[in-house]
């Protein structure tokens, strides 16, 4: 059987993503042409062939590990892990000059610690290709070639391949990341929940930091897929990657990618080093030409006339600076809302739930999210000129 024929066998997927964001990955995935099959905290599962898993690890921008499966069986021991992993045929999936990592989640009684589950998972994948090849791919705890994850609960063990790799958040176009960034899939989360971003709406990102929030929107804005930025995947160490399909799939986001422009969009921030950062970050991910930066303070960031949305993402006085002097920052904000951004949708992303209560604006929506183990909330505001009764 030849490796187009291996890629099209269907098996389960599941795709990871941070707390809260599966609803967004959901539709994300539906968007693609999925049916999904099953929702959850952090991940979203459906069915499709190792292509259709190459395919989401190229378009999905919320996604963490697309886990492609390829086993489940009963497992009450060590032994058992060994033997139900050593019995899959890994000299059709993983070559012996490739590199190879395992890690594992597992919950089970004769377990302490996950590193001997994923050093006995290493041997048995090991063992099997040494049996049939006469050699051994090498391994260690990096995921920068093949992944297999395992998960082991109570009596049943499941076998991944995680076709991603290292976690799709890290794009690569974030070189210098300043303090406290917000991870990608994240940013892209925020700006796909206000489901207000059209391809002629003008986007404004105050006190931009790196520049994250707004170089995912200008991705989405020109529909360039996160996959194209990024030049390593878990996939491309297997023996189940059609490096020809790849090419094709590549070039197919390439065409339908959209440079000309029917908006505008503002980034600014107080510190010329963020700015700095900020455009470098752009140049890397492709968008520079698309983004106006600025080394401004909040009150006299630009606003392009028009409509469009107002994001930001303000230090929430927990991991950095004092919360108490933050509170003028924050009433600054809503200062900036209400007398600049007449006619916009404003956002305010913040893990301080006393500090947002200084903008001074009743927001219309809050939307829960979680940036690591912190609660944070996306505050939607709509500016109208004038007082909400008389309009």
């Amino acid at each position: 059987m030849n490796t187009q024929e291996k890629t099209k066998f269907t098996s389960t997927i599941v795709v990871t993503t941070p707390k809260g964001l599966s609803p967004i990955l959901k539709d994300e995935i539906e968007a693609l042409g999925y049916a999904v099959i099953h929702t959850g905290t952090m991940s979203v599962s459906l069915t499709g062939s190792f292509s259709d898993a190459i395919k989401l690890n190229l378009y999905l921008r919320t996604a963490h590990h697309v886990l492609y499966k390829l086993d489940e069986f009963r497992c009450t021991s060590p032994e058992d892990l060994y033997r139900g992993i050593n019995r899959l045929p890994w000299e059709t999936m993983i070559g012996v000059n490739e590199y190879l990592s395992v890690v594992s989640n597992v919950e089970h009684e004769t377990i302490r610690d996950s590193r001997f589950a994923n050093m006995k998972s290493k041997d048995a994948i090991v063992d099997r290709i040494m049996s049939r090849k006469g050699k051994r791919p090498d391994s260690g705890p990096e995921r920068k070639g093949a992944v297999v994850t395992i998960y082991w609960k109570n009596d049943k063990c499941i076998v991944y391949l995680d076709t991603s790799g290292e976690s799709l958040s890290r794009r690569g176009y974030r070189i210098i990341p300043m303090n406290a960034p917000m991870q990608e899939t994240l940013a892209a989360g925020i700006i796909l929940s206000t489901r207000k971003l059209k391809p002629d709406s003008n986007f404004v990102n105050p006190m931009c930091g790196s520049g994250t929030i707004a170089i995912e929107a200008a991705l989405m804005q020109a529909n360039i897929a996160p996959g194209l930025i990024r030049n390593n995947f878990g996939f491309l160490h297997t023996l189940l990657c059609d490096k020809n399909e790849w090419t094709e799939l590549r070039a197919q986001a390439r065409a339908v990618v959209k440079r000309a422009q029917e908006n505008r969009i503002v980034a600014s921030d107080i510190d010329p080093q963020a700015v700095n950062a900020a455009q470098k970050n752009a140049q890397n991910a492709g968008v520079s030409d698309m983004i106006e930066f600025e080394v401004k303070d909040i009150s006299d960031s630009s606003v392009p006339s028009g409509s469009g949305l107002i994001m930001i993402n303000p230090e929430y006085g927990i991991r950095l600076g004092d919360e108490k002097n933050l509170e003028d920052t924050y009433r600054k904000i809503g200062g900036y809302l209400k007398n600049r951004c007449t006619g916009y949708m404003g956002y305010v992303f913040t893990g301080n739930t006393r500090l947002s209560g200084k903008i001074g604006l009743k927001s219309k929506r809050r939307i829960p999210f979680n940036s690591g183990s912190l609660e944070c909330r996306l505050y939607e505001y709509e500016l109208y000129e004038g007082k909400r009764e008389a309009r």
